[in-house]
């Protein structure tokens, strides 16, 4: 292909994407399937890798990730993102209409909207291209989050139609409940801590250093004021009937409202409609629709003075606490979960409720039989807000967090810098080993099918399977006709209990035991992700196994080599060693290799010249062209080694911005030579 042909194949291959991907995240009407749409872009990244000259920083290809962001630069808004006024009742929102008509004197139209419970955002366009995105910050200065923004299929890259040169425009990006779930699923599986809340969980992936990791959390967004130095239109309704044209993300769920009774019905229709969005809402914001009355009635030092924010406030209930239990997860860490008096709570009866940790039971003051309040407001389960001290009992005995485990009896530990209490039992204490073999025979991980509900534990109770590797020793006559009957609440009213018996049957054990010589191919970074070592995740995982591709190596890898890799740091690095440093542990992946299960990993890196031969290289910075992971891959295509750590073997160092300066002063001192991004182009002769 030549460069002219790439150069118009990789422009008709962006513009049919970028056309898919608002056909599906903007307008819900997809064309293609997502292995039609896989197939576009891949054909585009291979094009763009072969062809680097033609990349473009908007290109689709961006939204799958890949810059490493170690700051967030803090820049100006060239409009200031202020705050809202709040309220929470409905007086406040007559006084206000009262004002606004008395000041412009004049009739006035009003636009109602959701207030959409996420990370404000305003992106700004040029010449129809995303140029930048920056969080609210403190409302004249935010964070630059460009590179992960970028991610956010529902946000368009380029605009289609007849737009201003220049304009930003504003909205909120959140969690969607489906995806939420799932990430707190996925995390709990890793022995994460879980997000609280779907906003929590927004934030903190907007400020991931790995764009990458934020296009796999699936955030959304919602666009909805425009700001610009031209009049896009005469009224804020109509601006946005013009930015969905343009390709942006429009809430249908808008109204124009030209009485207050009319705003109150439309806040009323929400607080009841808002529990069946796929989305969280925590209020209505009532705007002045005309633009002129908007520049009229101009801001205060914080707020506008054209626009209030009405709140809903958080579903609560009263209700006695009755007991507090103490569970164990997979990781040790040990979680108080408050027994309560059946309480209905938004729309659903509520009979237990977190407490998180120690310290938020110290922070409660909790006492026996307090009476409490029980929030549900974007939280996964209801948690206690605050005790009624009034109507405490006299002589009531404060709640003290348990010493020992409540399954094994050890006594409980706490690390430094962590909230949680854990059962440092790890090899004895029941619920943490039918834990760890959950985990293992996870999709995830081993992908171990039929084993779920609640044959584990059959499995361990009957004393066939202590350890992850026990499985493989699993026959036929062990597991037919085992069963057990579980006594489980109804998820729709917890005050209805439920039999359901588990049992093996034929089929059953015949899938099982197939789905366990399946495993066996299963690649080296789950096999590593389902060993369950503490804080090695699935893409920690797979970056561990690109730097040590044999087992033999990781457990030979020291501390600092450990920290050398990608999002490994001091706590993950400790984890790993401390895991192969026990012999239990050791010995029942001993185990595993002897079944047959993959501890090396499988290249399929196409070898496409030897100028890298015998040629030791690292990585080491943000890369204009390429991300890392890519420049790795063309490294082994060339016949080069990709190496964690700089040592006298090191032949290259491939630098770009914001490289360590650890690495740069080892480089030098060495005397190991250090190209630029352009001199590794030059080298393997990519041009």
């Amino acid at each position: 292909m030549t460069s002219d042909e790439a150069k118009s194949r990789i422009h008709k291959l962006s513009e049919e994407i970028n056309r898919h991907n608002h056909n599906y995240y903007v307008l819900d009407r997809p064309e293609i399937t997502d292995y039609q749409f896989d197939m576009l872009l891949q054909e585009l990244i291979v094009l763009e890798n072969k062809f680097p000259e033609f990349l473009e920083e908007n290109s689709p290809s961006q939204r799958v990730g890949g810059t490493i962001t170690k700051s967030f630069e803090n820049v100006a808004h060239k409009f200031p993102m202020l705050s809202l006024s709040n309220t929470y009742n409905e007086e406040e929102i007559q006084e206000f209409d009262e004002r606004v008509r008395k000041l412009l004197g004049e009739k006035v139209e009003y636009i109602c909207e959701l207030k959409f419970d996420g990370v404000a955002i305003s992106l700004t366009y040029e010449h129809g291209q995303l140029k930048r995105a920056v969080t609210r910050g403190d409302g004249n200065k935010g964070d630059d989050v460009t590179a992960n923004v970028r991610t956010i299929k529902s946000i368009p890259l380029k605009l289609t139609g007849d737009f201003p040169d220049f304009f930003e425009i504003r909205g909120e990006i959140y969690y969607p409940h489906a995806n939420f779930k799932k990430l707190n699923e996925d995390r709990l599986d890793e022995g994460l801590q879980l997000f609280a809340n779907p906003r929590n969980a927004a934030s903190g992936t907007l400020k991931m250093q790995d764009s990458a990791e934020v296009a796999k959390r699936k955030l959304d967004c919602f666009l909805y004021y425009m700001s610009s130095d031209i009049d896009i239109a005469d009224n804020h309704y109509d601006s946005l009937l013009k930015a969905k044209n343009w390709g942006f993300r429009i809430s249908s769920n808008m109204a124009k409202c030209n009485q207050i009774q009319e705003i109150f019905e439309f806040i009323n229709d929400w607080n009841i409609g808002r529990r069946s969005l796929p989305f969280d809402i925590d209020g209505i914001v009532i705007k002045v629709n005309n633009f002129k009355q908007q520049r009229e009635l101009g801001f205060t030092a914080k707020s506008p003075r054209w626009a209030i924010a009405y709140k809903f406030k958080a579903d609560e209930a009263r209700t006695k606490l009755l007991s507090v239990d103490f569970q164990v997860g997979r990781t040790g860490a040990v979680t108080p979960v408050a027994n309560l008096e059946p309480v209905l709570l938004a729309g659903t009866i509520v009979k237990r409720a977190t407490l998180h940790n120690a310290d938020v039971i110290q922070q409660l003051g909790l006492h026996e039989n307090d009476t409490v309040i029980v929030e549900k407001g974007g939280e996964i389960i209801p948690k206690i807000i605050s005790v009624v001290d009034e109507l405490r009992t006299a002589g009531s005995k404060q709640v003290q967090f348990i010493e020992k485990c409540p399954e094994c009896a050890t006594t409980l530990v706490r690390n430094n810098g962590e909230a949680a209490w854990i059962c440092p039992n790890t090899y004895s204490c029941p619920p943490q080993l039918k834990g760890k073999i959950e985990h293992f025979i996870s999709r995830k991980a081993m992908n171990i099918e039929s084993l779920g509900e609640g044959k584990v534990e059959i499995l361990f109770d009957n004393k066939l399977v202590y350890n992850v590797a026990d499985l493989y020793d699993l026959k036929y006559v062990d597991l037919l006709g085992l069963e057990k009957v579980f006594v489980t609440e109804d998820p729709e009213n917890p005050l209805v209990i439920k039999e359901r018996k588990v049992s093996f049957q034929k089929k059953t054990v015949e899938n099982i035991l197939q789905s366990l010589e399946n495993s066996k191919n299963v690649p080296f970074s789950r096999v590593l992700f389902a060993l369950g070592i503490r804080f090695v995740g699935e893409t920690v995982a797979k970056k561990l196994v690109e730097a040590f591709p044999t087992l033999e190596q990781l457990i030979a890898a020291n501390k600092e080599s450990l920290m050398e890799v990608d999002e490994i740091g001091d706590r993950i690095a400790d984890s790993v060693i401390d895991f192969f440093s026990n012999h239990d542990n050791i010995s029942i992946v001993e185990r595993l290799k002897d079944f047959g299960i993959q501890f090396e990993q499988e290249t399929s890196i196409i070898r496409i010249s030897n100028i890298l031969e015998g040629k030791s290289l690292v990585v080491s910075g943000v890369f204009t062209n390429f991300s890392r992971d890519q420049l790795k891959e063309i490294i082994e295509q060339h016949g080069g080694k990709n190496v964690s750590s700089i040592s006298a073997k090191t032949d290259f160092v491939v630098a770009g911005e914001n490289m360590g300066p650890a690495k740069l002063e080892k480089a030098v001192k060495l005397k190991i030579k250090i190209l630029s991004e352009e001199e590794f182009i030059q080298l393997i002769q990519l041009d």
